[in-house]
């Protein structure tokens, strides 16, 4: 069996409705993980799971939940144990992002994200977490970052302050977790192209940011493959409060 392999894991994946998430919820089941597909519409993720296991032959359930609200993340784990027994990895990948003006921005937006991204993570991976602890079990925590936790763009402060948030949660939760055999790192993207941003980027702006990107292209889901894997995996094992950046070099790139 090599390293990546996933079988007789169980995954769940917050906001599994998403391009990224529906992709990272086939990559793992694809390893050989059944797979939890929750998000706040369940009509998509049921349609995901039939078709992961229609196409790829993966275990699947959809489950809806807010990542916000403590009461529905239980309630998520609960159903995801009932059905697969407990989670042993966990994917915050619910994400939510308000592209305004600061002075432009209300309190409800600020709260939305950060809620979301920053409370939403804390919410899922803690739950995770308590249950593997009782379970006597190790596990790996792998939440979705971006290089915006690392550097700033206009009109996105809230979004970076979230990111930037989970960067440190993800550093503080590895130290306390070790002890339990639980790792938590960071997976953070750089621009990946999917359905919700393929006309923004193929505009002349779009266009202008992709030649900031030294590697001068978008990213692709499939490109988060390798490093998906090997956080979900015992090929990390003795990797803990990593943050993995995958952005063609963006980080990197001049001021």
């Amino acid at each position: 069996m090599t390293p990546l392999n996933l079988r007789g894991r169980v995954a769940l994946v917050t906001g599994a409705a998403g391009g990224l998430g529906a992709h990272f919820s086939r990559t793992l089941g694809r390893a050989g993980a059944k797979v939890v597909l929750t998000g706040r519409r369940l009509d998509p993720l049921q349609d995901l799971a039939r078709r992961l296991g229609e196409e790829d032959g993966i275990e699947a359930l959809a489950i809806s939940s807010d990542v916000s609200d403590a009461d529905s993340v239980h309630a998520c784990f609960d159903a995801a144990q009932d059905a697969f027994g407990v989670v042993d990895i966990v994917v915050c990948n619910a994400g939510h992002a308000a592209t305004k003006p600061s002075l432009s921005m209300s309190d409800s937006d600020w709260d939305q994200v950060v809620n979301v991204n920053l409370k939403g993570a804390w919410l899922v991976a803690n739950e995770g977490t308590r249950r593997l602890v009782a379970a006597g079990k190790p596990g790996s925590v792998i939440v979705i970052s971006s290089i915006l936790g690392h550097r700033v763009a206009g009109g996105v402060v809230s979004y970076a302050v979230s990111k930037a948030g989970v960067e440190q949660m993800v550093k503080a939760l590895a130290l306390e977790w070790a002890r339990h055999d639980i790792r938590v790192n960071a997976l953070a993207p750089g621009y990946i192209e999917t359905d919700m941003n393929r006309e923004f980027f193929s505009s002349e702006a779009g266009q202008a940011m992709i030649k900031r990107i030294p590697q001068r292209r978008l990213g692709q889901a499939r490109d988060l493959d390798g490093p998906l894997l090997l956080l979900a995996s015992d090929a990390s094992r003795y990797m803990t409060g990593s943050t993995i950046v995958v952005d063609g070099g963006h980080l990197q790139s001049s001021l």
